[in-house]
């Protein structure tokens, strides 16, 4: 089983800072997310910024596009994305279209599991040639007290067995990643548990050795 990667969510509102988180992060992460938030609030100038300054990382776009999914896709991968974002409500011509046009650019599309989707609606997202999937807890259900539940973990299973890789995030802190053992995930994502930790690098080393720990070197 391929082990997991580490991805950072920069889901700040100023770029500055965000580049700050950068600068201790880096060396211990795989992938740097250009956050919702952060697109929302300066644009695609976050994902061409984070793109020269750090050429030899994959690099997502999370747009969660909903519609205009050529276009949306085109924004991200000019600026610099290797990856960017639709969310699952979007219909499915638009996750095709989405898909043809990352595919011009080498790129990929993850499909942003919020709200309703089922696993039919996987099995046509893998159909058309998706083959990424984010799996979360939004905000909302974590200021709920909602854990990750034996429900989730069978998802999980039933994406992989699919044949799209699901990614985890949602309020993930490391200890969190021992609940997928067994799994194949394709990226731990976190965000404030890395660049909100009072020592990022060694959070993100923390993450890394449960990593290690339950899908090997």
């Amino acid at each position: 089983m391929t082990q997991p990667q580490l991805q950072v969510a920069l889901d700040q509102l100023a770029l500055a800072e965000a580049l700050q988180s950068l600068t201790l992060l880096a060396p211990h992460i795989d992938i740097i997310e250009a956050g919702t938030l952060l697109c929302c609030s300066v644009g695609m100038q976050a994902v061409r910024t984070l793109r020269e300054a750090y050429p030899q990382h994959t690099l997502v776009a999370d747009l969660k596009a909903a519609d205009a999914g050529e276009t949306m896709t085109r924004l991200a991968m000019d600026a610099g994305a290797d990856w960017t974002t639709v969310i699952c409500a979007a219909p499915l011509a638009t996750i095709e279209k989405a898909h043809e046009t990352a595919e011009e650019y080498g790129g990929e599309i993850q499909i942003e599991l919020f709200g309703h989707w089922t696993l039919n609606d996987a099995r046509d997202w893998q159909r058309i040639g998706i083959r990424q999937a984010i799996y979360h807890r939004g905000r909302d259900a974590q200021a709920k007290g909602q854990g990750w539940s034996a429900t989730d973990l069978d998802l999980l299973r039933a994406l992989a067995d699919i044949g799209i890789a699901p990614s985890v995030t949602g309020g993930l802190d490391a200890q969190d990643l021992a609940l997928f053992k067994g799994i194949p995930v394709r990226a731990f994502i976190a965000g404030r548990a890395l660049y909100g930790a009072p020592e990022p690098a060694a959070a993100a080393q923390a993450f890394r050795q449960q990593i290690r720990q339950y899908w090997g070197q």
